[in-house]
This record gives structure tokens, C-alpha cells and sequence, in this order.
């Protein structure tokens, strides 16, 4: 990518699209084209094919999605299977209609399936069944995947995939009923501390293995992707070493500064036992995750603190 060139971040408010811009912004990127959902749906495939004609972009960050936690994924099913595919299939067909350069487009690491053997290699996708809670999301990015892959194939045209692991940062979504765990607990453990709850209930037994990525360090990597990395198929992205959801929550206990008790709801579902990736084709083209968790986790909550539970 060049400086001049024209850059089309979809989804640029979320969590990540907020990232890539920010990480553009410092390399000196200027030409920068965003639309807000108000301004143009993407579910809308005449919409998007007039804009991109409009626009014509050189290059194509694809972090545009409709997401949410374990509970909205099952809640919602029909609408996370079609917004998904709707949003993702416009912009790829009109990435090529247009004569994209490059296109990127961003999955999820629940496209591997449920037992698939850990640490999650790039070859597992498609080898067995995916978690049902949330098997809509998962069949979408899928499809984004192999949309990707398929027009490669037919027309040349240079899309890629990347695949994060469990994602946080600023412009995370903190509605305990639809976001993920990592949020949840971050707001769990705040409201208890203020209002001076004795207790903090978790879902599930604690058990399950996750791996968190700072949203700085996944726009870094996908920076560094969108220059180094030209095939078909997926790289997953992510730092390669997990803990417990129960040594997150006291992790997020301490950084908040919460006193009281923590109890885990053994009724609640606990979802996947433990999803790694494995970065070591990521590692081998020469990226790294630079940010530690408990830095990372703390420099959000002070954000928070300043500006959104203030």
C-alpha cells in the first residue's frame, strides 16, 4: 500500500475497524473512506455497489460484521447467519466488480470446529462440527472465507482472510446481555465495586481455556498482513498462549480493584473448552503481539474510567 492510495475500512466504529484506522492514521495514511451504517447499509447489495462505484478504493479492510457474545449469537440466529452474509457478499462482489487491489477480510476463530484438536492450525477448518451456539456467525465468516478464496480462484482477484482470536479494546461492546466475556467481566467487576456487591457471579464452571488479543495488536497485524501476505486460505492471528476464564476473572478482580466475593454459576453454559490458535505461520512471516494482557486489560479500564463510567 501506498500513502496516496485509497482505503475503504467497512465497519471502521467497531472495536477493530477503530484500530485499523488509528494504525493507518500513524503511518501516515490519509485517504481514508468510512461510511457509518446510517450512511450506507451494507446489507443493502445496490447500496454498496453504488458506493464502491462511486469510490472506487484501492484497498479493502472488510471488519464490517454483526457480533455479539454467547448469548446474542444463539438469541439471534437468523439475523447474525444473514446480516453476515449479506454485508460480507456485497462488499466482496463489489470489491471485484470495482478492481479492488486487494481486499481483506475478517473472520472469527469460531470457524474451527467445537472438539478440533488445540492449538487451532489453519487446516481444521471444515473438520468437524462447530459449537451450535453460535454456528450462524461461524457458517458466515465461512462463506467470507471461501467467497474470498473463490474469487481468487475464478477472477485473480488478490482477497485474503485473517482469522483473530477473542478480541478487546476500546470501542468494545459492554452490554452485559450481548458482549463478550472479557467486557462483561470488565463491567461485572466495576458496577459490583461501586455499588459495594459482596459477590461477582461468573457463567459457567471457570474452566474453559480463551486467548485475548489487545484490538492494537490485531490492527498492527493486520497492517502488516495487508503487505506481507498474498495467498488463498486464512492466517490466524493472535498472541499463541491461553489462560482460564477463572483466572481472567481474578485477573480483572485485581486491575478493578474489587474486594468482594467470586462465585461461578455452574448452570450457565461454559461454550468451547479452549480455543488457541496457532500463530506459527503468522510468527513465520515475521509478526509478533507486542501487548501484555494485564497491561492491556488496565489501560482500557483507565479509558473506561475517563470517559465512559466516569
Amino acid at each position: 500500500m501506498e500513502r496516496h492510495n485509497k482505503i475503504y475500512v467497512a465497519g471502521h466504529r467497531g472495536m477493530v475497524g477503530s484500530a485499523i484506522v488509528r494504525r493507518l492514521e500513524k503511518e501516515g495514511f490519509g485517504n481514508i473512506v468510512t461510511r457509518t451504517s446510517a450512511e450506507l447499509d451494507l446489507r443493502d447489495q445496490a447500496a454498496t455497489a453504488a458506493f464502491f462505484e462511486k469510490e472506487k478504493p484501492d484497498y479493502v479492510f472488510l471488519a464490517a460484521a454483526k457480533v455479539g457474545g454467547i448469548v446474542a449469537n444463539n438469541t439471534y440466529r437468523a439475523e447474525f447467519l444473514y446480516e453476515n452474509l449479506m454485508i460480507q457478499s456485497n462488499i466482496i462482489h463489489s470489491a471485484y466488480q470495482q478492481g479492488v487491489k486487494k481486499l481483506m477480510f475478517l473472520g472469527s476463530s469460531c470457524i474451527y470446529p467445537k472438539m478440533a484438536p488445540q492449538p487451532l492450525k489453519e487446516e481444521y477448518l471444515l473438520t468437524g462440527l462447530l459449537e451450535p451456539t453460535n454456528e450462524p456467525y461461524a457458517i458466515a465468516k465461512i462463506a467470507g472465507i471461501k467467497m474470498c478464496d473463490a474469487y481468487r480462484a475464478q477472477y485473480g482477484c488478490n482477497f485474503i482472510s485473517v482469522m483473530p482470536t477473542n478480541l478487546y479494546g476500546p470501542n468494545d461492546n459492554y452490554d452485559l446481555n450481548n458482549s463478550h466475556v472479557l467486557p462483561a467481566l470488565l463491567r461485572k467487576f466495576h458496577e459490583a465495586k461501586v455499588q459495594g456487591s459482596a459477590q461477582v457471579v461468573v457463567w459457567g464452571t471457570g474452566s474453559p481455556l480463551r486467548e485475548f488479543l489487545h484490538a492494537d495488536d490485531m490492527a498492527d497485524a493486520c497492517f502488516f498482513i495487508m503487505q506481507n501476505y498474498n495467498e488463498e486460505g486464512l492466517v490466524n492471528v493472535g498472541i499463541g498462549k491461553d489462560l482460564s476464564i477463572k483466572e481472567l476473572a481474578i485477573m480483572i478482580k485485581d486491575i478493578v480493584g474489587y474486594e468482594g466475593e467470586l462465585v461461578f454459576d455452574i448452570s450457565k453454559p461454559d461454550g468451547t473448552p479452549r480455543k488457541l490458535m496457532d500463530v506459527s505461520k503468522l510468527n513465520s512471516l515475521g509478526w509478533k503481539a507486542g501487548i501484555d494482557l494485564k497491561a492491556g486489560i488496565s489501560s482500557v479500564y483507565q479509558e473506561l474510567l475517563k470517559t465512559v463510567w466516569k
